[in-house]
């Protein structure tokens, strides 16, 4: 691991907020990006960081929603960007390029779970697509516009103990396992923050990732009410019975405090989780804690050098016109 995982005392927890977290913290004047910030947690963080005085670019793939969605959000913009179109994250970042604007946070905050089987591009596995290889592509993309000091936080999950990346076949090409293929993209996430970070050290740049915590949000749109029910999440009536899940506020807030704790600075490519760095776990039972595999900074490399070949993007080396 490149960061020692144990609590710090961040003086968070659970249940904080995200307003909680940015209590104090004055963001006049910062550009955050913020994927995926016009539904669930996203949103809430979105809106957190509005408030507290950042101005905050949705991307978004169904533009009209979004606009909807931060309306009446002062600060938010939002522009056209889907993660399963590496064509369309070129086009995004350079439209945000030419605007000449300097960012201090992208939050990869959206993503996809447990979805079925579905190839997008040139027939890749959707999770491990839209989930790592389009928040990938989109931040070297817009490495040019990162300004010294900024923030990359990947929202990971602790679904990444279900599966470490599958090498011999990271697109699910013999027999596919939506829960699987989930953990395997969540693992990319943190491995990309780890990889990261290595390479933008020097630039006084740094990546986190995280789990948010348990949330009813859109991301359970693959998952029926039987299949929620099952898993002790809701009842029959849909209401959340589940006494570990959150709210979309307080999942917002490990993903905040993340982008913005001072806490941070010498914890570049931590794992965090609960508002503070989790504590390495080698168990797939329950909900908290972080696999070594997920931090292993030859796995982060290895993972890098693959997603530069498939997307050919890659801001610190040679990279495909």
């Amino acid at each position: 691991m490149g960061t020692p995982q144990h609590t710090i005392g961040s003086g968070f927890g659970a249940r904080s907020t995200a307003d909680d977290v940015l209590r104090g913290i004055d963001l006049s004047g910062k550009l955050a990006l913020v994927t995926g910030g016009y539904s669930g947690l996203g949103l809430a963080a979105t809106r957190a960081l509005a408030r507290a005085g950042a101005h905050v670019v949705v991307p978004a793939r169904r533009r009209a929603v979004a606009e909807q969605a931060v309306a009446g959000t002062d600060g938010t913009e939002v522009d056209e960007l889907d993660l399963a179109d590496q064509d369309g994250i070129r086009r995004f970042a350079d439209r945000f390029l030419a605007s000449g604007r300097r960012l201090d946070l992208i939050l990869a905050n959206a993503g996809i779970m447990a979805c079925p089987e579905t190839r997008v591009g040139p027939g890749w596995e959707a999770q491990f697509a839209v989930n790592h290889l389009g928040h990938y592509a989109l931040v070297n993309h817009l490495w040019p516009a990162l300004a010294p000091g900024a923030r990359v936080v990947a929202v990971s999950s602790a679904g990444h103990q279900l599966s470490p990346v599958r090498w011999d076949d990271v697109h699910f090409t013999r027999g596919y396992d939506r829960w699987q293929a989930y953990g395997q993209a969540k693992t990319a996430n943190a491995l990309f923050a780890t990889h990261l970070d290595a390479l933008g050290r020097d630039a006084g740049i740094h990546a986190y990732s995280l789990h948010p915590g348990a949330i009813l949000t859109p991301l359970q749109r693959h998952l029926s009410g039987p299949d929620m029910i099952s898993k002790g999440w809701i009842d029959a009536h849909g209401t959340v019975i589940h006494p570990d899940f959150k709210t979309p506020e307080q999942g917002a807030a490990t993903s905040i405090w993340a982008a913005t704790s001072p806490l941070l600075a010498a914890h570049g490519g931590a794992y965090c989780e609960d508002c503070d760095l989790a504590a390495p776990t080698t168990s797939n039972e329950g909900w908290s804690g972080v696999r070594d595999y997920a931090l292993d900074p030859d796995q982060a490399a290895h993972l890098w050098t693959l997603s530069a070949e498939l997307t050919g993007v890659n801001a610190f080396g040679r990279t495909r016109v």
